[in-house]
């Protein structure tokens, strides 16, 4: 059974949960911003279903609620911010303006975000670049939960990759993909609703296909679209882990108490100022067509579109019965 509920309130629940635990204001207003902002926009694997993650990481000890993050400037055009097991969309929030300054005055920069609790949809960070009339790139890893194409070991993380490009006088095109088949948080909630999945998101423990989620988190997901798929998680692998002087989700494993949340880890955002990149010259425009063309085709719509369509009109969202009961006794701690 669902229960509507505003998203208002699942913020003030939010903020309060983490403020129970020990999260200060700032922070926990930070990821309460986070998760309300994802169920507003349909994505409900990101939303208020993370919230006990986040708290259970922080009863742990994994996570740091009251870490103050470090920022400084490793060169004119890196950015990097060092979390200190804090939580990402208060480092983010930190990080994401001098990310914006060095893309501006450089033309391209990159914000290394190291030893971060992230437990949020990407999108989030790319749109604040594009909000600012610039591109964006995101991506991060997490614990293995994919198998790399032909194998049945779990070695990848879902590994997300997002991407923003701004437009005039219209919502930015946004994308935030998991590289595997579908996101994990997808596949838990699918399992806790008792559904079954579409064909080719996992396999068992076996390496034996299955629809049933239970057997695919006892087993593994497979990567998008095949070797292909698995080739773009294995980069990410390596530009949000190894690159950025943090562990890839093999590495993160060993670090990980199993207490609902990864452990804090990497996460590559890279900011490009198209007015640099074009020399002025007509980027929008070239731009424009191409999407305008995309917008007219019969059954397609541009990436994005649903969420802020969504965002527009959305003030309730339904959430399970049982997750909200323990949201809420979760926040009544500090009530």
């Amino acid at each position: 059974m669902k229960q509507q509920v505003s998203i208002v309130e699942l913020f003030n629940l939010s903020k309060a949960a983490l403020m129970a635990v020990g999260t200060p204001e700032p922070a926990a207003v930070s990821v309460a911003r986070s998760i309300g902002s994802a169920e507003r926009d349909g994505s409900a694997s990101h939303g208020i279903f993370r919230l006990p993650g986040y708290v259970a990481s922080i009863k742990s000890g994994k996570v740091d609620p009251t870490a103050d993050p470090e920022i400084s400037v490793l060169s004119a055009g890196t950015i990097c911010c060092d979390a200190k097991r804090g939580l990402a969309p208060y480092a983010l929030e930190r990080a994401i303006p001098r990310l914006i300054e060095a893309t501006n005055a450089n033309g391209i920069a990159a914000l290394v975000l190291r030893n971060s609790a992230h437990f949020s949809a990407l999108w989030q960070e790319v749109e604040a670049l594009s909000d600012a009339g610039l591109v964006g790139l995101a991506c991060t890893t997490y614990l293995p939960a994919v198998a790399p194409f032909g194998a049945r070991q779990k070695l990848f993380g879902t590994n997300p990759l997002a991407f923003a490009w701004p437009r005039p006088g219209a919502p930015p095109l946004v994308f935030d993909m998991a590289t595997a088949a579908r996101a994990l948080g997808d596949v838990q909630l699918a399992a806790q609703r008792g559904e079954t999945l579409p064909a080719g998101i996992g396999q068992d423990k076996f390496g034996v296909p299955t629809t049933n989620p239970d057997e695919i988190l006892a087993g593994s997901l497979l990567p998008f679209g095949g070797y292909k798929g698995a080739a773009i998680s294995l980069m990410i692998e390596l530009l949000a882990g190894a690159l950025l002087g943090q562990r890839t989700s093999l590495g993160t494993a060993s670090a990980d108490n199993a207490d609902g949340g990864p452990p804090p880890r990497g996460e590559l955002v890279i900011g490009i100022n198209p007015e640099v990149f074009s020399s002025g010259s007509g980027w929008q425009e070239e731009a424009e067509k191409l999407l305008a063309t995309l917008e007219a085709l019969p059954g397609v719509r541009l990436p994005g579109a649903c969420r802020h369509a969504r965002r527009a009109e959305t003030e309730h969202v339904l959430v399970d019965e049982r997750l909200l009961e323990k949201v809420r006794q979760l926040a009544a701690v500090s009530a």
